[in-house]
């Protein structure tokens, strides 16, 4: 960088404060004044753009400081006089010239200003620019501003007491930088005032002290030349000064090392982990190998065709990288002896059977299927007590963890879509109140029930549904209650029989056989939400409702055998799947209880995890349960380590759809999970991996409701699988009914 005024060092944007810097350089400008002061003249432009700095003039700061003798390394840029004729009339005579240019101050360069504005004009022509030059001319302009002295503000004579108040001025510069003109333009203007800013006043007291003596509106009251050259401020021992920067300095190396180490301390981490992970695949891939090995020679297929087929496993050789030389030196000959038949074989058998790379889940969810991976068998490592790097030893044949998690990966990657296998045409589908609650299918699959907001239990014919092209599907049963309908049951022995429940607190048994209501229990007095018979005993039932209690009923007595009454509504109820005396339900206190129906005077424990209303419960087998809620997630619970009372750690979260207001349906199948959405969407998850495996926007089939799947006010009601296949149905809110099938 060549020579610069002190106004353009001043004004860098980029400028933070060094104290031995802009000490020294106001020191320089003090003795500067201090010749002019002596020799009874005044020097009147005590201003930076009178001041340039020398880029090629660097000492040792302690030679400017004949207090001290400190040896320190410290260099700073330095001011050197240089006087032309414009500036001995300033100064006054030509001895001051002689006396500003000895020896103590030959580092030093005094530029005085330029008589008029016509003077810089005439230079325009060295200026790249009339807006150079405008903006040349303002800077003058607002720095003379800033550097008068009140007296002169009233029209007095400058003095030498106005070039002490300069000196004010020029301190409170240096020390205090601004990153804009117009944040300079204000603090300047309070400096008038002698108002100095807060970080100042509380990062550099003693120069804030010391410029307000300067800046004192009386001259009298202002300090002489002499009397700043005798101050303790200017004289007090510079090596404190230098070894608190240097320990400021030491400071903020501390700092960036720590920030160094620190990240070092992660990468090695990382590194670590790493090894750990590649150590798993290395355990597992061996594993697997064996297993398939073994499998094979069950089946009498030659293992010559081993090799083949681990040539034409797709990573390959992203796996050779990280093997031993030795590894590769074997696998190098077994490969070098497989003739050319056997290699044109391999290819064949590798495109063909690169079937990860083409599956659309795979390429979506790669990186949560390989936490998933990483986080399934770390939990089997530690759960049989093994270092995480250890391979679990097989037992028969089989892997305590590979078996689940490719159980899972499999049927995850086994179905890619939803497709519609039917409509269920009604033909009150517009109609306002044709919001579907519930769908359930009976005990044989055979017939579906709907159930909602038009107070009607629909009952209709699967294969008449799916097969038959008919305009319009008429119920084979149609069953009418007084109150809107919540959810429908259909008993697990008695073929014909369904229980409901309404938003009058009224559980209703049907014979579908008869349409005719059986039986109603009215002992809730307030909203009932959920109905569920039990598997293992079905003629036992279970109903929760809003006034907080789940009621025991028995399809022979009109009133309830058991009550469960908890502080908060209660919004579902599901029986165990092996077993009458288990029963479990969601509350809107965002937790789930599971009890023991020998003893109700407290639960065995508590699933503690949602942040909002459960909504649903699902048994997914005997020890674990699935739950919804309206936090937008589904959570999977296991249940075999019930007696610690409370579990607060899931075993798995689902995330992908939305749910924050409404009920949306949950159902489970196989290991299928199927939730709505506020998307008008149904999501398809499989319980070993937490993002969905696919969805299915909902539209209408009806030629009126073109703009259904656009409305963002449509949400998905009602879900229910068809017993363990593959199909479901799925309703929305505006009524729409759909027959779906995973392909």
């Amino acid at each position: 960088m060549g020579d610069v005024s002190l106004r353009q060092w001043l004004d860098n944007p980029q400028r933070s404060v060094d104290f031995c810097e802009c000490f020294n350089i106001f020191r320089q400008i003090v003795e500067i004044v201090h010749v002019a002061h002596s020799q009874g003249n005044a020097v009147h432009n005590v201003r930076p753009s009178c001041f340039v700095i020398m880029s090629s003039s660097f000492r040792h700061a302690s030679s400017m400081d004949p207090a001290t003798s400190s040896d320190a390394e410290i260099k700073t840029p330095t001011l050197t006089p240089s006087c032309d004729m414009h500036q001995q009339r300033c100064l006054g005579s030509d001895d001051f010239v002689s006396a500003s240019t000895s020896a103590s101050l030959s580092s030093v360069v005094f530029v005085p200003p330029t008589s008029s504005m016509e003077d810089i004009e005439g230079k325009g022509e060295k200026v790249a620019g009339k807006k150079e030059l405008f903006a040349v001319k303002q800077e003058l302009v607002m720095e003379l501003s800033w550097y008068t002295s009140p007296e002169e503000v009233a029209g007095a004579v400058s003095s030498c007491a106005s070039d002490i108040f300069q000196l004010g001025v020029l301190l409170f510069e240096l020390f205090c930088p601004h990153s804009s003109t117009e944040e300079k333009s204000r603090t300047m203007s309070s400096l008038r005032q002698r108002v100095l800013p807060p970080q100042l006043l509380l990062k550099w007291p003693k120069e804030a002290s010391f410029c307000l003596w300067l800046l004192h509106p009386e001259p009298s009251s202002r300090p002489t030349i002499g009397d700043l050259l005798q101050s303790e401020f200017l004289n007090e021992p510079r090596h404190d000064k230098e070894e608190l920067t240097l320990r400021e300095r030491i400071y903020d190396q501390d700092l960036l090392l720590e920030f160094l180490l620190l990240i070092q301390q992660k990468r090695v981490e990382a590194a670590e982990n790493l090894q750990h992970s590649i150590s798993f695949l290395c355990s597992d891939i061996a594993q697997v190998t064996k297993q398939k090995t073994e499998f094979m020679e069950i089946s009498g297929t030659a293992l010559a065709s081993d090799d083949c087929s681990t040539s034409s496993f797709p990573f390959t050789a992203v796996l050779d990288n990280d093997e031993d030389s030795t590894s590769s030196r074997n696998r190098k000959r077994v490969r070098t002896d497989m003739s050319v038949d056997d290699t044109a074989e391999c290819d064949d058998q590798k495109n063909d059977e690169s079937v990860l790379s083409k599956s659309p889940q795979f390429l979506k969810n790669f990186k949560k299927l390989d936490s998933a991976y990483f986080l399934t068998r770390s939990k089997s490592a530690y759960s049989t007590g093994k270092h995480v790097v250890e391979h679990t030893p097989m037992r028969e044949g089989k892997s305590p963890w590979t078996n689940p998690f490719l159980e899972g990966l499999c049927k995850y990657l086994s179905f890619s879509r939803l497709k519609v296998k039917a409509d269920l045409k009604q033909g009150d589908l517009l109609h306002s109140s044709n919001l579907v609650c519930s769908l359930s299918f009976d005990r044989d699959a055979e017939f579906f029930a709907t159930a909602g907001v038009n107070k009607k239990i629909k009952v209709f014919e699967y294969d008449t549904t799916v097969n038959e092209d008919l305009d319009i599907h008429y119920p084979v049963v149609e069953m009418v209650s007084r109150s809107t309908l919540s959810s429908t049951c259909w008993n697990t022995y008695i073929k014909s029989q369904i229980a409901s429940s309404n938003f009058e607190g009224v559980v209703q048994l049907w014979d579908v056989a008869t349409s005719q209501v059986q039986s109603e229990m009215r002992e809730h007095n307030q909203r009932a939400w959920s109905i569920d018979f039990s598997s293992a005993d079905p003629t036992l039932l279970a109903s929760a409702s809003d006034d907080g209690s789940v009621k025991l009923w028995t399809i022979n007595q009109g009133v309830s055998v058991g009550t469960i009454r908890t502080k908060a509504n209660v919004c579902c109820v599901q029986f165990g799947i092996d077993f009458a005396h288990f029963l479990a339900f969601g509350s809107a206190d965002h937790q789930i209880y599971y009890y023991d129906l020998r003893n109700m005077k407290g639960p065995l424990c508590t699933l503690v995890g949602h942040n909002k209303t459960v909504s649903y419960i699902k048994f997914v087998d005997t020890m674990s349960l699935v739950s919804a809620s309206t936090d937008n997630t589904l959570k999977l619970w296991d249940l075999s380590d019930s007696s610690s009372r409370v579990i607060d750690s899931p075993l798995q979260s689902f995330t992908g759809h939305m749910n924050i207001k409404n009920f949306v349906g949950l159902s489970v199948s196989d290991g299928y999970i199927a939730t709505g959405s506020e998307t008008n969407e149904v999501f398809i998850y499989h319980k070993a991996f937490p993002m969905p495996a696919f969805s299915f926007k909902f539209y209408s089939s009806d030629p009126l409701s073109l703009d259904e799947a656009n409305d963002s006010s449509n949400f998905i009601t009602s879900v229910c699988w068809r017993g363990q296949s593959t199909t479901l149905i799925a309703a929305n809110s505006t009524g729409n009914v759909k027959i779906l099938q995973m392909a």
